[in-house]
C-alpha cells in the first residue's frame, strides 16, 4: 500500500473561546447557503471547545438533518436531540429530525419509501404535539405539525399495508 492509498489523519486545530460566537454565526450562515457540510464542521469545532454549547448542538443536528438522503443517517441527529437540556427542544428538534427523514424518504425513488415517509411524518407530528404541550404559546410546533399533515394529505401517504401473505408450506 502506498502512502497515497492510506487514509490521512490530521490533528484538528481548536477554535479560541473568543471565536465561538463568530463561529456560530458562520455555521448558521453556511446552513442558510445550503452548505451543511461546512456548517457541520464548524459546529464540531465549537463543540470540541464547548461541549455543552446548546446552540452549536442544535445547528449540528440541523446540519446533519440537511444531509439526510445524501450522506447522513438520523442516528447522530436523534442522539443530539435526546441530549438537549431543554425538554421542549428535545421534542421539537426530535420532531424536525423525523420530519426531515420523511422528506428524504419521500424524495427517494426507493420502492415503499412513501410508507416510510408516512411513518416518519407521524412520528414528527407526535413530537411536535408534545413540544406544543410544553410551550403552548409557541406556534412553531403547531406550524410544523400542520406542514406534516399537509404533506401526508397532498401526497396521499398511507400506512404500510399489513402483509397478509402466508408462507408456503413444504
Amino acid at each position: 500500500m502506498t502512502e497515497s492509498d492510506e487514509k490521512r489523519t490530521f490533528k484538528l486545530k481548536p477554535l479560541s473561546k473568543d471565536g465561538i460566537e463568530t463561529a456560530l454565526n458562520k455555521a448558521e450562515h453556511y446552513r442558510l447557503l445550503n452548505q451543511p457540510l461546512l456548517a457541520e464542521s464548524i459546529c464540531r469545532d465549537i463543540l470540541m471547545v464547548e461541549s455543552e454549547n446548546q446552540k452549536a448542538a442544535i445547528f449540528l443536528l440541523l446540519s446533519l438533518a440537511d444531509q439526510f438522503g445524501q450522506s447522513k443517517t438520523p442516528k447522530e441527529a436523534l442522539e443530539i436531540a435526546g441530549n438537549l437540556k431543554d425538554p421542549y427542544h428535545q421534542k421539537y428538534y426530535g420532531g424536525i429530525v423525523h420530519e426531515r427523514q420523511g422528506m428524504a424518504a419521500l424524495s427517494s425513488a426507493i420502492p415503499g419509501s412513501n410508507f416510510d415517509a408516512f411513518e416518519w411524518y407521524l412520528e414528527a407530528m407526535e413530537l411536535f404535539e408534545e413540544a406544543s404541550a410544553i410551550q403552548p404559546a409557541n406556534m412553531e410546533p403547531v406550524m410544523r405539525w400542520n406542514t406534516c399533515a399537509r404533506v401526508i394529505m397532498n401526497f396521499n401517504l398511507k400506512q404500510r399495508p399489513k402483509d397478509d401473505s402466508h408462507p408456503m408450506l413444504e
